[in-house]
């Protein structure tokens, strides 16, 4: 769990100074959460639009979220503790939001590539977008469990190949 103290800490200030600027614990966390969805939403759209194919879009996507991962190391460990509360916090509640509209970013694009041919016909565009928001998941809970965020960079390319395949058109 995430202290109010090392947060205090981390920031080089007093748990007082904290809460000169944020009522409670929960509003820290729902600072951080909306820092955390509009940095990563704006990554994922600036990926996407970068290249010109559904399918490119997708692995631009896959890595730029890896990548972002990769430069924010404490935001899956904070994303993972507030998901695993029972009560429904504001905080939960915006990780929840979050995972909702980047699931529905990643369906429309598999939807496109669907009507492009790039992928199967026949894709299952709901459990697509749960296995690549799950792939990522995999490889963060693998680089925590190593100590080595680096990991996820050097993993992700071949692993995306690998989900590319299992999406991709029979073609």
């Amino acid at each position: 769990e995430i202290t109010t103290t090392a947060i205090a800490k981390h920031m080089g200030v007093t748990q007082g100074a904290l809460f000169k600027h944020f009522p409670n614990k929960d509003a820290i966390l729902q600072a951080v959460m909306e820092w955390v969805a509009d940095r990563l939403l704006s990554r994922v759209e600036k990926a996407a639009s970068s290249v010109s194919s559904p399918l490119a879009a997708i692995e631009a996507i896959f890595m730029a979220h890896a990548d972002f991962v990769v430069e924010h190391p404490g935001v899956p460990r904070m994303l993972f503790g507030e998901l695993q509360r029972a009560e429904l916090t504001a905080p939960k509640r915006m990780a929840q939001t979050l995972i909702r509209r980047y699931g529905e970013r990643l369906s429309h694009l598999l939807d496109q590539g669907k009507a492009a041919g790039e992928l199967s016909a026949t894709l299952d565009t709901e459990a697509a977008a749960t296995l690549f928001i799950g792939t990522l998941q995999g490889l963060v809970m693998q680089s925590l469990l190593a100590g080595d965020v680096q990991r996820i960079r050097r993993d992700a390319p071949r692993v995306f190949a690998i989900y590319r395949r299992g999406i991709g058109s029979e073609e």
